[in-house]
């Protein structure tokens, strides 16, 4: 498990997080999204003791993750598949990383089969690894310790669709037998498959936490029509919440409510449904607009 309690870290007049709070639970994949500079990377440095909080704690399986004995043994971490030794092979840095944590080498040949990186992959030297050939050896470093926790920043980065679709299963499988996964990103779509509680940040602090169920929810209903401006006056009058969506309109209300009020106004339905990851995407956009820093196109 890993609480984060009221964490704050700030530089000088400028607070990169402000007042965080989140629990991420065993057995589950939490998805922690924000746009790129939303201090996403910060509150992790400061899970991992990287980066000294200016006040709150960030504890891992109950402790502090500085005071845990032999980290490696108990909670899996890459920060910056960029950051590792390139001088050295992917097979020398696992063997360093097995050593360090005092576990059999066989666990290397064992990491390097689940990552998918090859014998003649394994024997290269890491200046010559693509990103998503780094990204693997990352994942395999985090793995090598068989720990409890993962705490994983962008790892999709430099991963091709197969690579991606891979890591989504291995984090999976992960969690499903118990382990507690943390996965940051500022893209939605990259963890919504396989995440199964969301927290979102923008300019360092939390705009939305709970389950993906919870959220998605939250989203409400998509509905289209033959005459959508029309129906959306009616909701309107209905008391109902409307808003124009890329196509038809979303609306605040259960999908039966929509479907009754447009029955009794003999009203034509084109789509009728939960909004779901639209909606969810339309959300996420909504609550970090001010912290993107790309902007529209006129």
């Amino acid at each position: 498990m890993i609480s984060v309690q009221n964490l704050t870290k700030r530089y000088g007049a400028y607070t990169a997080v402000d007042d965080v709070s989140f629990n991420v639970r065993p057995g589950a994949v939490t998805g922690f999204l924000g746009p790129n500079g939303a201090g996403k990377s910060t509150c992790m440095r400061m899970m991992c003791s990287l980066t000294p909080p200016t006040s709150g704690t960030a504890t891992v399986l109950d402790r502090p993750y500085s005071s845990l004995p032999n980290p490696g043994r108990h909670v899996g971490v890459l920060l910056d598949a960029s950051a590792q030794h390139a001088g050295r092979t992917g097979r020398e840095i696992l063997t360093l990383g097995a050593m360090v944590m005092g576990i059999d080498r066989s666990r290397v040949d064992e990491m390097l089969d689940l990552v998918g990186l090859s014998e003649s992959e394994a024997t290269r030297r890491v200046r010559n690894y693509s990103l998503g050939m780094r990204q693997r050896l990352g994942i395999a470093h985090a793995l090598l310790g068989d720990p409890q926790v993962l705490i994983l920043d962008e790892p999709a980065n430099g991963l091709d669709p197969a690579g991606i679709r891979w890591m989504r299963g291995l984090l999976r499988g992960y969690a499903d037998e118990g382990g507690t996964v943390l996965l940051s990103s500022h893209l939605l779509h990259e963890v919504e498959v396989v995440a199964d509680e969301l927290v979102v940040i923008g300019r360092g602090r939390i705009v939305a936490q709970g389950t993906k169920a919870e959220l998605m929810a939250a989203t409400g209903t998509t509905v289209r029509t033959t005459d959508d401006a029309a129906f959306a006056g009616l909701l309107e009058g209905a008391g109902l919440e409307v808003k124009a969506a890329s196509t038809g309109l979303t609306v605040q209300a259960e999908p039966q409510q929509i479907g009754e009020l447009a029955a009794r106004h003999q009203v034509v339905l084109i789509e009728l449904r939960t909004a779901g990851s639209a909606g969810l995407e339309d959300m996420f956009l909504e609550l970090t607009a001010d912290d993107a820093r790309e902007e529209v196109a006129a």
